[in-house]
């Protein structure tokens, strides 16, 4: 069980935390990728050049062609990074059942997967947003991962007698990943009008109180209750 954990942790950090190496620690094609990933978080693919990235990442602008052969090679080794990151977050915090997670009801959501194991810098949330907002192939894919993952948490929940699965579960699957997806997008909003990033440790503790509260009571339930 030990060595099963010790890999599980390193495939993580492998996966998610190449923010947290410095650029000389780093090879010069995941350089490019990771440049390339904050770049297109902020401005979109679209507004982003093979220039821009290549000043990013220090390198010179054929070492990208060599690489990823075209700026749409690129935008692919991007997606394909950030599904591999979602799919290694959520299939660890479901494992888990919320063990660690920072919700009072325990209950493991991607807003859990970002705020416990991703770096606070991490652009993989903001690529997220602009994924799913923008649409596309890779928007649709991830919108019916992130469904599929919604859903078999309820199972979950259900089969632990935490919730009930209501009179229609596509639905109530579809509601509790929405819930998190409007935090994802909308994120830099809600820390203008909240006073802190929703996704880090205060701002999940605070979120988190208020959304099972309303869960458990409604929005009729007295303040403070357990």
């Amino acid at each position: 069980m030990k060595a099963v954990a010790l890999s599980d942790a390193k495939q993580t950090f492998t996966i998610v935390n190449v923010g947290l190496l410095t650029p000389d620690d780093r090879t010069a094609r995941a350089r490019i990728r990771d440049e390339a990933l904050r770049l297109f978080a902020e401005r979109g693919p679209d507004a982003v050049t093979m220039r821009d990235i290549a000043a990013a990442a220090d390198v010179s602008p054929a070492l990208l062609i060599r690489h990823y052969g075209s700026k749409d090679g690129l935008v692919e080794a991007v997606d394909n990074h950030v599904l591999s990151a979602l799919e290694a977050l959520l299939n660890k915090v479901t494992r888990q059942g919320g063990d660690n997670g920072l919700q009072p009801a325990g209950v493991p959501t991607m807003l859990d997967a970002f705020a416990l194991y991703l770096p606070p810098d991490s652009a993989i949330p903001d690529y997220l947003g602009r994924m799913l907002i923008t649409g596309g192939v890779v928007g649709s894919a991830l919108f019916a991962r992130l469904y599929a993952i919604s859903k078999d948490a309820l199972g979950s929940m259900v089969a632990a007698g935490a919730a009930e699965a209501g009179d229609d579960p596509a639905v109530r699957a579809a509601f509790l990943m929405v819930n998190d997806l409007a935090v994802l997008t909308l994120r830099r909003h809600l820390a203008e009008v909240l006073g802190v990033d929703p996704l880090s440790t205060a701002g999940m503790s605070r979120w988190a109180t208020e959304v099972f509260a309303i869960y458990r009571d409604g929005l009729t339930g007295s303040s403070g209750s357990t």
